[in-house]
């Protein structure tokens, strides 16, 4: 549940090494225009990836193709109908709610999250005055990470722990109180620091002003509207709709070892933060229609694009749940990567909406889903 294509905060530590899976490719498309993507992405199975799953839109012309496998066991390969956890890509859905809740006057960015969650960040050096709709959405709040925690990294994401817990079904008040047993990390509106908390007070928001889950007006506002069939907020559902490849992961500091399969879990662990699954063909649609206007009027768009320095991320801006990355060709792509038990992600696309991408790892220790984006938009 972190920006970059792991896991978030210092959960990353855990990630490691895997044995390379048998390369099994099935491509859509015959021109030569993705070659160095398509080298990009078996390179991902060179180096311990199980597999890939990739779909690029440029105007009219759709490119798909996967690479390894999807299931370790009986050798099956990948899909490009796959669905899979998205991770962090859950928080420009958020992200695009909330504007869409400021289009209509119905709140403001610069509402603080005492206003609307009043007595929530009050303890422990919070003020939730001085902390704004906006700050949680650009991570400026200073709100500590709750992923982070040391003891939900030993319960969630070490092999002991995940398989004793990985059921259990985590509310937002138990995940908010363990970020509020940190301090602050800084002052709000001070700096920079990657944090889900701020998405899970983002969508207390959300259910605040409009009285319905979150996850509901996601589907009403986003999903419904533009037709994205494989995408859900699966709430507390452990497992993942089909078509769908299994997910593995090392659960442990370890950089070897074992491969687990990770598939099933309880995604209220990540509420608000990085709990949705979805395909690449929908979220490719999904960035394509909110960088195009389809979803946000200008003036919301123009706030969601207004960056802040993403902390040590080279040649990255971080707005209000979406990233702008200037890539080695001096393109720019807008969107979010997304990493989360057994799954690594990205979707981007150029700021006039027309040439997108969006790939899946199912394995959660290794890869480089830069060197995709790169080769398909700079290769």
């Amino acid at each position: 549940m972190r920006a970059r294509s792991a896991l978030a905060g210092t959960a990353a530590a855990l990630l490691s090494l895997a044995l390379a899976a048998p390369a099994m490719a099935a491509t859509t498309g015959g021109d030569h225009r993705h070659d160095a993507t398509r080298a990009a992405v078996r390179a991902q199975v060179a180096a311990g990836v199980p597999g890939v799953t990739v779909t690029a839109q440029d105007g009219r012309h759709t490119w798909k193709d996967t690479a390894g496998v999807g299931d370790l066991r009986t050798g099956a390969p990948r899909s490009t109908a796959d669905r899979y956890r998205v991770g962090s890509i859950t928080k420009t859905f958020v992200a695009t709610v909330l504007l869409q809740l400021e289009a209509e006057g119905r709140l403001s960015l610069d509402d603080s999250v005492e206003k609307w969650l009043p007595g929530v960040l009050d303890t422990n050096g919070y003020d939730g005055s001085k902390i704004t709709v906006r700050m949680l959405l650009n991570h400026t709040s200073g709100v500590f990470n709750y992923t982070a925690d040391d003891t939900v990294i030993r319960t969630y994401f070490t092999k002991d722990g995940f398989y004793a817990h990985r059921f259990d079904r985590m509310t937002p008040g138990q995940l908010l109180a363990i970020a509020l047993a940190h301090r602050p990390n800084f002052a709000p509106g001070t700096s920079w620091n990657y944090s889900n908390t701020n998405y899970l007070l983002a969508a207390q928001i959300v259910e605040k002003v409009t009285g319905r889950p979150y996850g509901e007006e996601i589907r009403r506002r986003v999903i419904a509207p533009l037709h994205l069939t494989g995408t859900s907020v699966p709430g507390t559902r452990p497992a993942l709709p089909q078509p769908s490849s299994r997910a593995y992961g090392k659960l442990a500091r370890e950089t070897t070892g074992p491969t687990y399969d990770v598939t099933e879990l309880n995604p209220s662990l990540a509420y608000g933060s990085g709990e949705m699954v979805s395909d690449s063909a929908d979220l490719n649609r999904f960035y394509r229609a909110l960088l195009g206007g389809a979803l946000l009027p200008p003036q919301q768009l123009k706030e969601m694009k207004t960056t802040v320095k993403a902390g040590d991320i080279p040649d990255a801006g971080y707005g209000l749940g979406l990233i702008d990355r200037k890539l080695s060709c001096g393109v720019h792509v807008w969107g979010h990567d997304g990493g989360i038990h057994g799954s690594s992600s990205v979707a981007v696309t150029t700021a006039d909406g027309r040439h997108s991408l969006a790939l899946n790892l199912n394995g959660d220790w290794t890869g480089d889903t830069d060197a995709v984006v790169e080769a398909e938009f700079c290769g």
